[in-house]
């Protein structure tokens, strides 16, 4: 019978010799974290989830679950199981009635696996239990713990992956939060400093109107979206009630875009135009009549989402106030009662 070394002993386990010593004493730290990280999310039970099933099982139940009609082959593959201990797998969950195989329509020498009603009804319990599991897992950090832990697995995901077709993390557009104004300034900042060369004038000028939005927030007709994957921000927009610049006061029926943001990583993705439909749908939604903006000739790719939207320029001027000479722009889109703006691009 083997004893089990003491925690303290085992940095004194000799690396393989065949191994540089750097990458010896990772792979002694990655192992740790793979000891840890199996024991913390219970995959060392014989059963899973307090369930009647091993994890390969669960495993296959899920892929099947969620790519239904596959081949063994494809499952072997994309699982890296042993071809035949993934056939036995098969043949006790086939006995149990949890999966069954039809010819391929295309194909009569593929067999092609699906979930039962029994077997769905058994996955069902197991994918919930894992949802609150990871659920109560997340629950125990603070926001900005969680967002750093999601930013963590993305990094192993993209760095070990080596090339792997990973499933695509979602972006949703969420309300801001704590934090995220401080990160909008400070990408304003950035972003145009590199790109167009404006100096510290224009970031000043985002900390205005971002601080003024939070001084003069209402909820029911004003709102900023942050762009966000797993925890990352990625762009932003605000939509704000248009005030006269001289007095401050409202314009009765006018809503003003600001702050139209995308990261440089993140572009092509349609997250611009997605964030400028949020606007128009909250505004619609709130009774403005109008949405105006203000932006400058060189930001392309910005103005060609406004003309796609429907919005039309209505008047330009030129200045200097964030050093190279600029064109400002001012555009406007009026909101229709049936939903369709004027003048939308074909």
């Amino acid at each position: 019978m083997s004893t089990a070394l003491p925690p303290s002993s085992l940095s004194s386990l000799p690396a393989p010799a065949s191994l540089p010593t750097l990458i010896a004493q990772r792979a002694v730290r990655l192992r740790a974290f793979n000891r840890f990280y199996t024991r913390r999310i219970g995959v060392l039970q014989e059963r899973l989830l307090h369930s009647d099933f091993s994890l390969p099982e669960c495993r296959v139940l899920w892929e099947l679950a969620h790519h239904d009609g596959v081949t063994a082959a494809t499952l072997a593959r994309d699982l890296d199981l042993d071809p035949g201990y993934l056939s036995r797998l098969l043949r006790s969950l086939k006995e149990r009635g949890l999966i069954d195989s039809q010819r391929a329509p295309d194909d009569a020498r593929q067999a092609l696996l699906h979930l039962t009603p029994t077997g769905r009804d058994a996955f069902a319990p197991l994918n919930e239990r894992s949802q609150q599991e990871s659920t109560a897992l997340l629950a125990r950090l603070p926001d900005a713990q969680q967002q750093q832990l999601m930013q963590a697995l993305q990094t192993v995901e993209e760095l070990l992956g080596a090339g792997a077709a990973l499933p695509p993390t979602p972006v949703v557009l969420r309300p801001h939060r704590p934090g995220d104004i401080g990160w909008l300034i400070s990408r304003h900042g950035a972003l145009y400093a590199s790109e167009y060369g404006l100096d510290g004038r224009f970031e000043a000028l985002v900390a205005h109107i971002a601080g003024r939005f939070l001084e003069q927030f209402d909820p029911a007709r004003e709102a900023c979206w942050i762009a966000d994957r797993a925890g990352e921000p990625l762009g932003c927009v605000c939509l704000v009630q248009a005030r006269d610049e001289a007095t401050g006061q409202p314009e009765p029926g006018t809503a003003q875009l600001r702050l139209l943001l995308v990261e440089p990583a993140a572009r092509g993705l349609g997250l611009g135009a997605r964030l400028v439909a949020e606007c128009e749908r909250f505004a619609r939604q709130a009774g403005y009549q109008r949405i105006r903006l203000w932006t400058q000739s060189d930001l392309q790719a910005a103005r060609a989402i406004y003309r796609k939207a429907g919005y039309r320029l209505v008047s330009t001027e030129t200045h200097r106030s964030f050093g190279p000479e600029q064109v400002a722009e001012n555009w406007e889109l009026e909101l229709e009662e049936d939903g369709e703006a004027q003048n939308r691009a074909p």
